[in-house]
């Protein structure tokens, strides 16, 4: 095992932060943190670390953060298909085990975003050991296995096959790859893919479109196109052991809610999150109600007590919010504690502003006021 610090490009000086060598090849990923319980984050298809990137300076505040990019993707080496590697989720779920063993050091929680959230699963349950638990955000259905594909109705199921089979022949399918990786229709594709359109920036297309660019990108991405075999979701959801969690876009066009539902039936999964308005990739799109879903369940499963001021019905704080989410308009006001819940506090906020709800790091705990001016009914 070899870990170096990369050689910035001086296009992107943060796209490969990191190195780590890996059966003779370079995987770039990205660290945050210090302390705290270990969590690797692992990218959709096309895609790669710096997908994570509005989710890693976060989670690392509480967390030891790791996003790597999947061999064939990112940053990362782009081998040639079959004959130097097999893209296929067994392969990946062994680049993240042997990622947690010699970079982590130790179990950790795998989060996935699409397809990472089958190579998240086939790691953990090739290795349970290492997975303390898995968060699915809007899973692949793989919908182009041939598995799914029997349910298709027989012109859809013929077609698909067909497209599958053209895109075998390596001269057409690098033309069809050459229009597809080119600006305009990657912005096409992620207005499909996210609800926010405001989401789809220059930057976030200059993400996918980067390593697109890198000798072997067109043969990965034709290669993943043919791979209709290996695990669905539901061949490993019920053989995980660990605790899991899952965050579903709604308005996601490609994996439909309706069947993430069914995953709720599967033992390991404790939480299933509706993300109502959000499309497939929630941690770049709605980033900041994923955060704190992420990091409250991962220190919650992790036993790690967050940095909460202790309160009781009847204590007096005064309102300070620090959530990059927050509304500031509340700061410097203060009240009394009616409720406390696990992570909200409900208030009776001074000068007539009534009941109100807030997280407990917004609050800061003071010495009862000597005056306090409340509702003109004086409830």
């Amino acid at each position: 095992m070899t870990v170096t610090a990369a050689h910035p490009s001086p296009a992107l000086p943060t796209a490969c932060p990191h190195v780590w060598t890996w059966q003779g090849h370079r995987i770039c990923y990205q660290a945050a943190g210090e302390a705290g319980p270990a969590v690797v984050l692992i990218h959709g298809f096309g895609a790669s670390w710096r997908h994570w990137r509005k989710n890693i300076p976060f989670l690392g505040q509480q967390c030891r953060v790791f996003a790597l990019d999947l061999i064939g993707f990112g940053g990362s080496d782009k081998p040639a298909p079959d004959r130097e590697i097999a893209y296929t989720f067994e392969t990946w779920g062994q680049l993240v085990r042997d990622f947690c063993r010699e970079v982590v050091g130790e179990s950790a929680f795998l989060v996935g975003n699409s397809i990472g959230c089958v190579v998240a699963m086939q790691a953990a349950v090739d290795q349970p050991e290492l997975a303390r638990g898995v968060v699915l955000l809007n899973c692949s259905l793989r919908l182009l296995h041939d598995r799914r594909r029997a349910e298709l109705p027989w012109l859809k199921r013929v077609g698909s096959g067909y497209l599958q089979q053209i895109l075998s022949w390596q001269w057409l399918g690098r033309a069809f790859f050459q229009q597809i990786a080119r600006p305009d229709t990657v912005r096409k594709i992620l207005y499909q893919a996210y609800r926010d359109r405001s989401a789809v920036t220059d930057e976030l297309i200059e993400i996918l479109m980067e390593p697109a660019r890198d000798p072997g990108a067109a043969d990965v991405f034709l290669a993943f196109t043919r791979y209709s075999q290996g695990p669905l979701p539901e061949d490993l959801l019920p053989r995980l052991t660990c605790p899991t969690a899952i965050l579903w876009g709604a308005a996601d066009p490609w994996e439909p809610i309706e069947r993430g539902l069914a995953f709720e039936q599967y033992p390991a999964v404790e939480k299933f999150v509706n993300l109502e308005g959000v499309g497939h990739c929630p941690q770049d799109e709605a980033p900041k109600q994923v955060n704190y879903i992420l990091r409250d369940w991962i220190l919650w499963k992790a036993g790690a007590k967050q940095q909460h001021p202790d309160l009781a019905i009847g204590d007096w704080v005064t309102i300070a919010v620090v959530r990059p989410d927050g509304d500031p308009i509340w700061n410097g006001l203060r009240g009394q504690v009616q409720q406390v819940g696990d992570r909200a506090v409900t208030l009776r906020v001074e000068r007539g502003q009534g009941i109100r709800h807030f997280y407990r790091e917004d609050l800061q705990a003071i010495d009862p006021p000597e005056a306090i001016e409340w509702d003109k009914d004086g409830e």
